[in-house]
Parts: structure tokens; sequence; C-alpha cells
């Protein structure tokens, strides 16, 4: 340890911030990766701007990476411990978040005049009009120059040579936080191993960046990071939500025997999950690029039918283009899995920003009498499992399955404990059983569990015709009788209600004795347990209800949350969970808590927040 004010903490956050073009996003991955293999927890959040180049140097085009290392990591974090601003713009977005005596590194060579006014300040010294001088640790390092100085000889042009500045900082960071460069390298030989002139220069620099924070004997505090503790014995590795979807359905493809086939189009931000899966074919995966949102599922219900596993995704726009393709997979009864991967606002509205917006589309969004089961992951990990399970379900009861996760939980990143392919649970497709041979028609049904049975092309005496339109609830013949049409919709509801009975209880979290009882569902999930954790240590009992299983609700649901006397929803909208519960759970004063500005909750604002509706100093809602 080369650095007598080293501080030894159990966590820390670091934010690297420029713009779009300044590699924040390879820098922050880096630095991750080699806090994994140091035994830290990891969280990160990617925080990219909506445009897809906005003006240099300004506000709008600040792209970030925040990764939280350490031991009990459960969300990205709060406020910066460090911060890396490449420009002025990235300073004053995020002033706001840097705690107390945080270190704040900034290219000096970016801080000129013409910078200063693009970012919108209005004196020589942001710092100050910032009212952030006195408060934090500065580190003024010309980071362009000295990249650029690295490099010379190596036949790069100027511009070329100034986009490795990225890992002059990079080598900043691992001198701070004492890591070593050797895995940094490693990381770097994978990416760029076909490219070798980037990979010498961006390793060259990387170094040189690390020496140079060595060599200056700065007089500010270093970092060493506690090992986790607390992970159970295992292989992990870091995973975002969306690889960690795509690997959940590729191993309920193997646990079910079939073929897996996604059918999307391209849209952010669930595009990821197709450039995984198309990836993968050496694994048996087949996957198609639709030429809109429509044909994407329509590829997949195709797929279905001829008895694949069949996987769409998509984003809130798409998940409205696909509505009446998913009706059509409702009345024929076609398991299928369609991703969400949502963002915010209405038509194209933020594409690279978070929000829980789509949740009453997802349950309500189809003409007809159209259920569907409803699941949310909550975590960047837990996207493997709750994409395992949405196969599982759609498979085991001849249904369409919406997948919700959102920009957050989908770029993302955790780490992940693999799993063994052994330990997940079976998956057994209902196929039509030999007593149903020349006798099969797309009615024909398991009446204990509702379930309809399938039957695949090929499979000689089950030949039969599948439709949107309604059926005869015995020969599947096309139906317009009333009587019947309703027996069909009860089957259908009956059908998803029995669900329940293959998913978990729910558990709750926090103060056994508690009053008061935070509800989330979804990607809220790592802030709402933070902010019951902490309300607990203050005394303000508290207890945490979290609903991955939405539709149907687990057995128990109810019967929990009738058990508390103050009951809050918190969500990333305008109170969609909570009013879907008022209807399923009659006479329960839900308070709210929302955010609707496309980001995740703070886990400060949610501590104050719920302390108000303990002490009864806000209205309910």
């Amino acid at each position: 340890m080369d650095n007598p004010n080293s501080t030894t903490k159990n966590d820390v956050v670091i934010r690297f911030s420029g713009d779009s073009g300044d590699g924040m996003q390879l820098a922050g991955t880096l630095f991750s990766n080699l806090s994994a293999i140091l035994g830290n927890e990891i969280a990160t959040f990617p925080d990219y701007p909506a445009e897809i180049r906005a003006p240099q140097g300004t506000e709008s085009g600040v792209s970030g990476f925040q990764v939280h290392i350490g031991s009990g990591i459960k969300t990205p974090g709060d406020e910066a411990d460090v911060l890396v601003a490449m420009n002025p713009a990235a300073l004053k977005v995020n002033a706001h978040l840097l705690k107390p005596l945080s270190v704040v590194i900034f290219d000096t060579d970016t801080f000129t005049a013409k910078d200063l006014e693009k970012a919108g300040f209005s004196t020589d010294n942001p710092f100050a009009e910032l009212s952030i001088e006195d408060s934090v640790q500065l580190v003024p390092v010309p980071l362009s120059n000295l990249t650029v100085k690295s490099l010379e000889g190596s036949g790069m042009d100027l511009k070329t040579m100034q986009r490795s500045k990225n890992m002059f900082a990079l080598g900043l960071i691992c001198w701070l936080f004492n890591r070593e460069l050797e895995n940094a390298i490693h990381f770097l030989e994978n990416k760029f191993g076909k490219k070798p002139e980037i990979l010498e220069a961006n390793s060259k620099v990387l170094t040189d960046g690390y020496n140079y924070g060595h060599n200056l004997h700065l007089n500010i505090s270093t970092f060493v990071v506690n090992k986790s503790e607390e992970l159970p014995k295992g292989t992990y590795t870091i995973i975002s939500g969306n690889k960690a979807t795509a690997l959940g359905f590729i191993a309920a493809a193997e646990k079910s025997g079939l073929q897996l086939f996604l059918g999307s189009y391209p849209i952010t931000p669930a595009s990821d999950i197709l450039h995984e899966l198309a990836a993968r074919k050496d694994l048996g995966v087949k996957t198609f690029q639709a030429e809109d949102e429509i044909a994407g599922i329509c590829t997949a219900l195709g797929a279905s039918f001829a008895g694949s596993l069949a996987v769409t995704s998509t984003s809130g726009p798409g998940l409205a283009l696909k509505s009446e393709a998913l009706g059509l997979a409702v009345i024929a009864e076609l398991p299928l899995v369609l991703v969400d991967v949502m963002r915010g606002g209405p038509s194209t509205g933020l594409p690279t920003k978070t929000e829980q917006t789509d949740l009453l589309q997802a349950l309500y969004g189809r003409n007809g009498e159209s259920p569907i089961v409803v699941i949310a992951a909550s975590t960047p990990d837990n996207s493997f499992l709750y994409a395992y399970m949405s196969a599982k379900i759609a498979l085991e009861y001849q249904t369409p399955v919406i997948l919700l996760t959102d920009a957050f939980t989908g770029n993302g990143s955790s780490l992940w404990k693999l799993p063994k392919l052994s330990e997940l649970p079976d998956i057994k497709p209902l196929t039509a059983p030999e007593k149903y041979k020349n006798n099969f028609n797309a009615a024909t049904r398991n009446e204990e569990t509702k379930v309809r049975y399938r039957a695949f092309p090929s499979m000689e005496g089950f030949e039969h015709r599948n439709g949107g339109l309604e059926k005869d609830c015995n020969t599947a013949a096309i139906s317009t009788d009333g009587a019947n049409h309703a027996k069909m919709v009860n089957v259908r509801a009956a059908k998803i209600e029995n669900v329940a009975n293959s998913i978990p209880l729910m558990t709750v979290e926090g103060n056994p004795d508690a009053e008061l009882l935070v509800i989330g569902w979804g990607s809220t999930y790592g802030h709402l347990q933070s902010a019951v954790t902490e309300l607990n240590r203050k005394g303000e009992k508290c207890a945490l209800l979290h609903f991955n299983y939405i539709n149907p609700m687990p057995k128990n649901a109810e019967e929990i949350i009738r058990k508390y006397g103050k009951v809050v929803v918190c969500e990333l909208n305008s109170g969609q969970l909570a009013s879907y519960l008022r209807t399923k759970v009659q006479g329960v004063c839900f308070r709210q808590i929302n955010k609707i500005e496309a980001q995740p909750f703070s886990i400060g604002e949610l501590v104050e927040q719920i302390e108000l509706i303990s002490k009864n100093q806000t209205s309910p809602i």
C-alpha cells in the first residue's frame, strides 16, 4: 500500500462521467470486473443520454456509469465517493451526487472558457459556482494531453490517441483503489485482441495513468475496500440483466428438451437479449431479426405452434404493437414468453431511461378478456431465474407470459452465482397423451388444471386446426354461441389463476413486529430493502413485501397485506401496482410513493418519505 492516507471501507461508489464518446461505460465495466475478481460484490448503473449524439460538452450529452463495490451491496448507491469528470458538463450533472470529502478527478484540458460556457457555467470557477470547492478533494489532471504524450510515436492521429483518455482515467482509479493492472490488461486483451494497435495503445495509457497517480504522491485518500464475507461458496461472474435473461431462456430450453427460438425487432434497451441469443448458435438457438415488432411476435407464435420454446423481446412501444398477437396467443393457448425491458414515457418517450410504467399495459393492454401471466425480475442476476420460470410457466400452462424488466435492471450488472442445471426445477411441457391420438383438437385439455394439451405438426394422429376465432369448448370448431364463449373465457381465466399453485408463497422482510408494510415490485427491490433496513436501524418499525409474481398473485399475498395497519406502495410510475392491488385486496388503504423522473429511487428519498407516512404527516392517495 503506497499511500499513508489509505482508508479502509466496506463499500465505495465510483461514477465515471463524460461525453458519449469518452468510453465511460468501458472504463466502468473494466473496473467492476477488477473489483469482482478481488472478492467485492458489485452493482452497476449505466446512465446513457437519450440522444444518439447530443452536442459535445453539453449536459444533455453526458453519459455516466456508476458502480458500487464492497460487501452487502444491494444498489448502485445514492452518492459518489469518487467522480471522474471528463468535462464541465459531467461535473455539473453529477455535482449533487457527491458525498462530502469525495474525490473529483477532472480533465483540466476540457475545462476551458468555451467548455465552461457549453456546460452553462457563468464563471471560470465551476467548483465555487456549484458550492463544492471546499467540500471535495479535487484532483486536476490534464488527461487529454497526458494521453497524447503517452502515445507519441505510435503513428496514431490526434483524434484516435485522445480516444484512449478513458484508460488513463481508469489507470488513475486503479491506483486510487490499490488495484493491480494485470487483470485489467487481460480484459483489454479479450476485448481488443483482434485489434493489436488499439490493445497496445490502451494498455500503455492505462499503465501510464496508474504510474501518474503513483508518482504524484497526491495528498488525497486512497481506498481499500473490504472483501465480501457474506457470499456462499460457488463460482461467480458479473452479469447484466439482459444477458442473464438470455441465459435463463437457454437453460429453460435445455431443461425442457426444446429448441429455443427468439423472434424480435431491435429496440432500446432490449436489443442486447437479441444480440446475446444470436451469438449462441452453438447451443442450437435460433434467432430471427424481424422487420417490425408485429412480425417478431408472429414468427415466435409460429415457432411455438411448431414445438419450440418461443420468445420475443421488446420495450414499451413494442409491447403496444404486439398486443393483438398476444391476444392470439391467449385464445390459441400457445406458450410464449414476451420480455418487456421497460423504459420511460409513452410512444418513443425516453429510450435510454428507466421507469416501471408498463405494468397496467402488461396486465390489461389487450382487447377482449385476455388474461396473461405477468412476472417481474428484481435484480440483474435474478433475471436469469425469472426468465427460466417464465418459460417453465408458459410451457406447463400453455399460456403467454410477460416478463417485465427495465432499463435499470437490463443494463445494470451485479455479481451472479452460476447455478447448476441439475438444481433448476424440471420443466414438463403438457404434451398430448397417446390416448387422444386420432381424437385430438385445439380444445383438448386437462380438466383439472384447465391447461390445453400441446401437439406439434408431424405428430401423427394429432393433426388439428387452431386460430384466433372463438372455439367450441368440445370440438374446437369455430363458434359464435354466447354461452360457449362465456365458458371459454372462464376456462382461460381459471387456467391463469391455477398458476398460483406453482409459484412460491411470499415472505416478509424487515421487523416482524412492524405496523407499517412497504410494498414494491421488480427493480425497486434493492433500494426498498436498503431503505427498510435503514428505517429499522433508526427505530421505525418497518417490513417489506416485494412482488415478483404479479398475475396471479401468490396465494398468501392478500393475507399478509391485511395484517398491517399502514401499507405504502413504492414504484417508479404514478401508482400502477397500487391501482391493481386495490382491485385485488379491497378495503385496504394503499398509500403511495411514486417517482416518474426516469431515474431509480434513492435510498435517502425513500427513507424520508416513508418516515413521513409512518408519522402520519402525509395524506393517503
